[in-house]
């Protein structure tokens, strides 16, 4: 019909399904054959059951171990990580660890202002990676730590290489060789942080030896530090640290104070041999110190340039050139002078400043280092030629300037110590006949001449309580009446004894005392013949303030003591010319009475050609001291020869050996000076002398005032008198 809608149909919900075409089958997987046919079967089976038990079983431990072992690697990083922080906190910082000393030092300066002498652990100065010569950080890096820029803070493979080499010598894995690197070497300079305590440590030679110990439990401790003060620090202060932290021998303690005491200049100057030589002291600073043995300095530097050369921080022209030229000691380092006199000079301060000081201290000296080393040389010219291989007389000798500086001390003859018995200034002997001229002062300064009589004939002085005293003169016989200047020529007992008891033994005792004889003098009339006791320094200064004019001196070698960088001195010079003790004149004609000693008298092998001179001898009974003690216009010098148990010498006087000592010393200090005369006063300017009224016919009593009157009391009878006994101990010439 038209117009009629066709029917509706629903549409279907489902879509029909359309035929799928099959699946093309699989091939088969080929099968393995079985091993061993039919009767295989279960053997196979049996086999890779077996293996994959135990493959389980080892698979289960190893993720145990693996398990365990990373919790435990954890674990112990974490404690690692926990004492390496703990020791980064405690880390003061860098400028407060520069400076490694508890003490401070004292630097001693010769009157040219000179470095001559060190006392305590010096420190140079900070100096730092960036200043220090690279010679030198190169010579540090090629034979301590040749990997310092490739590891942190420590290297297992050198912990390994040394546990290697100490067990096939037969040591302890972790004695000898430790594989420190230079971290781990700063780390016990530092001591792991841990200061000093005098109540746990009874020196602080023994905290050193504690912070240097090694062994396992110290490499622990060590590690964990080492590497927080490389994150600390960083490479570069690391090294600053250890630069300036090494101690190096001599008392040296940081480089740039090693160098100036072996080398007298920078550490920031010195060449591949110089150091070498510096880093090679990091072995051992004592042993290799070239102080001590240059020669095994000089060993130890050749092995460090050979590995500065192999490491490629050397040419082969600069190797050579190295090994062609060792490194030499400062002209200070290599004479080591002045020990004795460095020794007496700390005496003279305060310990708090010296000994004890917490302060870096300077001293300014008196000491002339070319006449120190004059007077060494004197003494060991002398003793080679003149004395018996193995002989063990000892010598002292000083010199000084007529105000009492002392320019040059020799206490013994090994001259290149510290620390040794100076017998310039600490051993007190009999000073026979040394002693006379302070004598003859006291009976100048009364107003007798130079020409004056005594008469030198037998006498005896009565000593109460002891009976009478008859000295003897050095030579036989007797000369009757003699001029002063004759009897102290010839160094004439009896006249000498005369002249005391003439001026009064109080005035020789008040004159002596004044010109600086500070020991207790004898009470009875034996002191005029020397019987006293003294120190060659003490003698010396008393000569000094003939030589001046007749002014007391005190000896002297400190001028200044400040602290390091300071201008104002804490102390000054405590010593020099004092109060006149005898006129000019009498003075004067006591110097042309000792000029005649060594022209015509005792002591004429001390002559000096073209100079004037003035001195004395002195040997005491038994010859168990022998002096010399003389002048020019320029210095005193004063020689004094025993032995130090006091046994007596064999054939020596003080005219003998001491003179000739004296002579070479003279000779030597006076090269290249113009000769000056001595202000003398000659007999000729002076009246003719008068015989003395007073009786001085031979064998002559006196008492031992000088009354000149006959003795109260007997000689008492039987044994030996105190007089006699007296007379043993005299002196001659």
């Amino acid at each position: 019909m038209a117009g009629r809608k066709p029917p509706l149909v629903a549409d279907r919900r489902y879509a029909a399904e359309r035929p799928q075409k099959p699946a093309a089958p699989k091939a088969p997987k080929p099968r393995r054959p079985r091993k061993g046919g039919r009767g295989g079967s279960r053997g196979g089976r049996g086999g890779n059951f077996i293996l994959r038990f135990f493959a389980a079983i080892f698979g289960m431990i190893w993720r145990l171990a693996w398990g365990l072992g990373l919790r435990v690697a954890l674990f112990a990083a974490f404690i690692l990580f926990a004492i390496c922080a703990y020791y980064y906190s405690q880390l003061p910082p860098l400028g407060q660890l520069i400076d490694a000393r508890a003490r401070g030092s004292v630097t001693l300066l010769d009157r040219n202002n000179q470095v001559f002498a060190w006392r305590g652990e010096t420190f140079g100065g900070q100096i730092t990676a960036d200043s220090v010569s690279p010679n030198l950080l190169h010579a540090i890096l090629a034979t301590e730590d040749k990997h310092y820029y490739s590891h942190f803070a420590i290297s297992p493979r050198g912990i390994i290489s040394a546990i290697t080499i100490n067990m096939r010598e037969g040591r302890g894995p972790f004695q000898g060789n430790g594989g420190s690197t230079i971290t781990q070497q700063l780390a016990k300079l530092l001591c792991l942080g841990v200061p000093y305590d005098p109540k746990v440590w009874k020196s602080e030679s023994d905290y050193e030896d504690d912070c240097r110990s090694g062994g396992l439990k110290r490499k622990l401790k060590e590690i964990p530090y080492a590497i927080a003060l490389e994150a600390k620090y960083g490479k570069k202060d690391v090294l600053t640290l250890y630069l300036n932290r090494a101690y190096l021998g001599a008392g040296a303690r940081g480089f740039e104070a090693a160098s100036q005491r072996y080398f007298g200049k920078s550490a920031a100057n010195v060449s591949p041999a110089e150091a070498a030589m510096l880093a090679g002291l990091l072995k051992a600073p004592s042993s290799y110190a070239p102080t001590n043995n240059l020669q095994r300095a000089r060993d130890r530097a050749g092995v460090v340039l050979g590995l500065m050369h192999e490491q490629g921080y050397l040419t082969d022209a600069e190797y050579k050139d190295a090994i062609d030229h060792p490194a030499q000691l400062s002209k200070a380092a290599q004479a080591r002078a002045g020990g004795y006199f460095a020794d007496w000079v700390m005496d003279s301060g305060p310990d708090f400043l010296t000994k004890d000081t917490t302060e870096d201290v300077v001293i300014q000296t008196t000491l002339d280092q070319k006449l120190q080393k004059q007077a060494e040389d004197a003494v060991a010219s002398v003793f080679a030629s003149k004395l018996k291989d193995g002989s063990k007389t000892e010598a002292a000798v000083v010199v000084m300037s007529a105000d009492g500086a002392v320019r040059a001390m020799v206490g013994g003859r090994e001259s290149a110590v510290s620390g040794a018995f100076n017998r310039a200034t600490q051993a007190r002997r009999q000073t026979g006949s040394t002693f006379k001229p302070f004598v003859y002062a006291a009976a100048l300064d009364l107003g007798d001449t130079e020409n004056s009589l005594v008469d030198d004939s037998p006498v005896c002085l009565f000593v109460k309580g002891s009976g009478d005293w008859c000295p003897k003169n050095y030579d036989p016989g007797f000369s009757g009446m003699i001029s002063y200047t004759d009897a102290l020529a010839h160094s004439v007992n009896t006249a000498t004894v005369r002249v005391s008891q003439r001026a009064g033994l109080d005035a020789v005792r008040q004159v002596a005392s004044q010109f600086g004889f500070a020991s207790d003098l004898a009470a009875g009339p034996a002191v005029a013949l020397g019987v006293s006791e003294s120190t060659l320094l003490e003698m010396t200064g008393a000569y000094a303030g003939i030589l001046n004019g007749g002014s007391s001196v005190k000896p002297y070698g400190l001028v200044d003591l400040r602290i390091k960088g300071d201008d104002t001195p804490l102390m000054g010079q405590d010593g020099g010319m004092g109060e006149r003790v005898i006129s000019e004149q009498a003075d004067r004609q006591l110097i042309y009475m000792m000029s005649q000693v060594i022209e015509r008298g005792t002591g004429r092998r001390a002559r000096l050609d073209g100079w004037q001179a003035a001195g004395k001898t002195g040997t005491t009974q038994s010859a168990r001291d022998a002096w010399f003690i003389g002048f020019t216009a320029d210095y005193v010098v004063g020689v004094w020869m025993g032995y130090d148990d006091n046994s007596p010498l064999t054939g020596v006087t003080g005219g003998g050996l001491p003179a000739q000592i004296w002579h070479e010393v003279m000779v030597r200090i006076h090269d290249g000076v113009q000769p000056l005369p001595l202000p003398m006063i000659r007999p000729e300017e002076l009246p003719q002398p008068q015989v003395p009224t007073a009786p001085t016919y031979p064998g002559e009593v006196f008492q031992a005032d000088g009354s000149g009157q006959p003795p109260a009391e007997p000689k008492p009878q039987g044994g030996q008198t105190l007089g006699e006994i007296l007379l043993g101990i005299l002196g001659g010439n």
